[in-house]
């Protein structure tokens, strides 16, 4: 077993051999990959070396020391935090070769053709349809609010693949190209004025039967190993005592005591407590992650992280005033990225409406919580065992 001692030495050695001033960035970043730093619990030979998960901060410390490249993570996070994932545990090792290198180094963008017009918050219900035509399958149907569509090359996807069963045993995973015909990205302009979301409709899309993730029909299970992990990636990211929404506020402040009122001073308080419960939390769900797969828990940690972003602006408007009511850019933008901390107050404030709803709906996730974390009984469902198209629609 490497323990972090000879990682180090790992790290230093790839360094002599890769220096960052005098290397290119993307080849030092396949570099990187195929030397097992990317991501060092992944098996050798797919970014990683087969070591605990917790090492990893060893390696990214070395790297930040030397003045190393990192991979823009937030530009490529449904990359990483949801598709290498689902593609580790469930897919072939052709897929795997194919594709965790590109989608690690940012080669390749990944978006998700989960939610739809009529399922989102219950997505089983989905509609898009996938039927088999020999090795191949063809997808018709629509999905919406899928960030970065207008960027990606690749898509996670599940589709109806028989109407005939149940609404979750009917459903089966896929690889979609997202510039193969038939794929359409329309752009849904949101409440900052930016269109990051996108509709996407997708009209006799052949997709390879060698791009199906797991069996057919077993595509919700697949997907919950998805969803788990979305909910980690939103909600558990890793920051710094003061990182996140709650810093802009912090030294605002701080830097601005003719803004301050007792009643802020208290809510203000409160909130750095709650952000700082928050972060260690999410400390301490990494340090489980260790152990396995993400479970249920990640859900607890979206809840927090939407009701904070969304209680955190809220009180930087009120404590910046009038000039809180201001907004930098009402452009008609496709943004490559969520820039929370970049921009302004009413920037934050507006687009922290929207964390309650992605990645899962803070009403589903309040259910998930208490069925799978708390063990409560769990909501009548009259239609577990109804087939998909006996469904009212």
């Amino acid at each position: 077993m490497t323990d972090a001692a000879a990682l180090r030495r790992i790290t230093r050695d790839f360094l002599a051999e890769h220096p960052p001033a005098g290397t290119e960035r993307l080849d030092f970043l396949r570099a990187r990959f195929d030397a097992g730093l990317a991501w060092v619990h992944f098996p050798e030979g797919l970014g990683g070396l087969g070591l605990p998960r917790a090492l990893q901060t060893v390696v990214d410390a070395e790297l930040a020391a030397a003045g190393a490249p990192d991979n823009d993570p937030r530009r490529i996070g449904i990359g990483l935090g949801m598709a290498a994932p689902t593609i580790l545990q469930y897919g072939t090792e052709e897929q795997k070769r194919r594709f965790l290198r590109p989608l690690w180094t940012g080669e390749e963008v990944w978006c998700q053709l989960f939610s739809e017009p009529g399922a989102g918050s219950d997505l089983a219900a989905l509609g898009t349809r996938a039927v088999r035509e020999g090795e191949e399958w063809v997808v018709d149907g629509q999905k919406v609010w899928t960030s970065s569509a207008h960027l990606a090359r690749w898509a996670i996807l599940i589709a109806r693949t028989d109407p005939d069963v149940p609404k979750h045993r009917g459903i089966t995973y896929f690889v979609c190209n997202m510039t193969d015909p038939g794929v359409e990205v329309r752009p849904l302009r949101q409440i900052t004025g930016e269109a990051e979301f996108n509709e996407v409709f997708l009209t006799g899309v052949r997709v390879p039967d060698t791009h199906r993730l797991g069996e057919v029909g077993d595509g919700w299970r697949v997907a919950q190993t998805t969803l788990n992990n979305e909910r980690v990636a939103i909600g558990g990211m890793r920051l710094p005592r003061e990182g996140g929404m709650i810093g802009p506020v912090a030294r605002t402040w701080r830097d601005r005591p003719e803004l301050r009122t007792h009643d802020l001073h208290q809510r203000l308080l409160k909130l750095w407590v709650d952000a700082e419960v928050a972060r260690l939390t999410g400390e301490r769900l990494r340090q489980q992650l260790v152990a396995g797969q993400p479970g249920p828990e990640g859900a607890g940690m979206k809840l927090a992280f939407a009701r904070l972003n969304q209680e955190i602006s809220g009180l930087e408007v009120e404590l910046r005033g009038e000039e809180g009511l201001l907004y930098d850019d009402w452009t008609m933008r496709r943004p490559e990225l969520v820039d929370f901390t970049g921009r302004d107050a009413g920037y934050r404030y507006l687009r922290s409406k929207g964390n309650s709803i992605e990645g899962g709906t803070s009403e589903v996730l309040l259910n998930i919580v208490a069925e799978r974390v708390l063990g409560l009984p769990a909501e009548p469902r009259t239609d577990k065992d109804v087939a998909w198209k006996d469904l009212a629609r």
